[in-house]
């Protein structure tokens, strides 16, 4: 059978399950924000009980970072994701999800060959990106700098 382009669309189209954008935007900005009111709490219970403010500023997203790994771990993060969608992948903890995964997927190789080459082939990208990013946001914002 012989299609075109076009005729081919419209049949993976019409094949395609829907999604419920909305429904799923809906639960990304509720566990989404819920995740985030959860780390000003943290961060002002930790305020509270007489740490300093430099200090809680790393501790929180370590927090979630710790959380999140456990979690995915004991394998409850894919269940919440499942659930939640997007929401779940506030950066940190979405970030700590992708880190312990691959490092749990690849375990049986080894902690040299697996666990230690592969933990960061999801979250490597992500790493070197936002490295480079950062780096050519700074060299830009020093160029402003010293136009002034």
């Amino acid at each position: 059978m012989n299609t075109d382009k076009t005729t081919y669309k419209k049949y993976v189209k019409s094949r395609a399950p829907k999604s419920p954008t909305l429904k799923n935007s809906v639960f990304a900005f509720l566990i989404g924000g819920t995740l985030c009111t959860l780390a000003e709490l943290l961060f002002h219970l930790y305020i509270t009980i007489g740490i300093s403010e430099e200090i809680t500023k790393t501790l929180v997203p370590v927090t979630f970072i710790v959380i999140a790994g456990l979690m995915t771990g004991i394998g409850v993060f894919d269940d919440i994701a499942r659930f939640a969608g997007a929401g779940t992948l506030v950066p940190i903890t979405g970030f700590a999800n992708a880190v312990v995964a691959s490092a749990i997927d690849d375990k049986s190789e080894g902690f040299i060959l697996g666990v230690g080459a592969k933990m960061f082939t999801v979250a490597g990208p992500v790493i070197v990106y936002g490295t480079l990013s950062s780096a050519v946001y700074g060299v830009i914002y020093w160029l402003f700098g010293v136009m002034k």
